[in-house]
């Protein structure tokens, strides 16, 4: 079974979003997504500054098997990007909620993250998918 952290806020397309002190929002994949990816390769995550719609491509993931599109499950303007996954996207496999987060972005809704699934509604989903 998949790691599901209860402190954060998930999309059904298998990203997450953590609330920071600053009122900013980490985002990366889930542990589900990245263990169905496989071994990453590759990962291009958007230019600082760029402003992003809810459920906009936003990064991409590529791995040995696949590539995939990482979408925004939130609507706001990206503040960072994880720069050390340029040369080290395994970060995303070994630490999925911590050193492996893709990108920080201020929210066009403080309250935006609110209206994401929880960790059980998000296990609800893995399981309706047979995962």
């Amino acid at each position: 079974m998949s790691q599901i952290p209860a402190d954060l806020r998930y999309a059904k397309s298998h990203e997450w979003v953590k609330p920071l002190a600053d009122g900013t929002v980490e985002i990366g994949i889930s542990d589900h997504a990245q263990a169905a990816l496989g071994d990453l390769v590759f990962v291009e995550v958007p230019a600082v500054g760029r402003t992003l719609a809810a459920g906009e491509a936003c990064a991409v993931v590529e791995s040995v098997k696949a590539a995939s599109d990482v979408y925004s499950p939130i609507a706001g303007t990206v503040t960072a990007a994880n720069a050390e996954l340029a040369g080290a996207p395994e970060l995303i496999n070994q630490d999925p909620y911590g050193g492996g987060w893709l990108i920080r972005v201020k929210p066009a809704d403080p309250r935006a993250a609110d209206a994401l699934l929880s960790a059980s509604d998000y296990e609800a989903v893995l399981q309706a998918e047979g995962a």
